[in-house]
């Protein structure tokens, strides 16, 4: 069974984190969407909101799970036994940190997790994140961002 996770805060989930997992469905038996915690930033929208959103966001999907870790996303994909880690890529400066995360991923998984990137379509490379969380800190309506 080919199970790939797809980590990141998705503070908060947004149409471009949407489009990847959709696009990689077809090559995984099961993607799990796992929000990371990190103790130590506060995040802008509640975990459970988090949660909730993704869920129904994917309420199609059986293949797709949503789960939450701490700590190595390398240690929380082999507990879930993926051999895949999803990520996204928007811009050149996304490559160069998720090139370095994955080489360094790989040796830490021995090279038994690979990582799988998919560049963003160019219609949402503009939609990160943080973009819609200052548009929500200026009181702009983020719904077209969000699935």
């Amino acid at each position: 069974m080919k199970i790939a996770i797809f980590p990141g805060s998705f503070d908060p989930f947004t149409i471009g984190h949407a489009d990847i997992v959709r696009r990689a469905l077809p090559l995984f038996d099961e993607i799990i969407i796992a929000i990371g915690i990190n103790h130590q930033k506060t995040p802008c929208f509640p975990l459970e909101k988090r949660i909730q959103s993704i869920r129904e966001a994917f309420a199609d999907q059986t293949r797709v799970k949503v789960l939450t870790y701490t700590g190595l996303t390398v240690d929380f994909a082999r507990e879930q036994q993926a051999q895949y880690i999803i990520r996204g890529i928007r811009t050149i400066a996304d490559f160069e940190y998720e090139r370095t995360m994955a080489d360094a991923n790989a040796q830490l998984a021995e090279h038994e997790i690979q990582t799988i990137v998919l560049f963003t379509k160019p219609e949402l490379a503009h939609v990160s994140s943080s973009f819609v969380r200052e548009l929500a800190a200026h009181g702009r309506d983020i719904t077209p961002y969000l699935p």
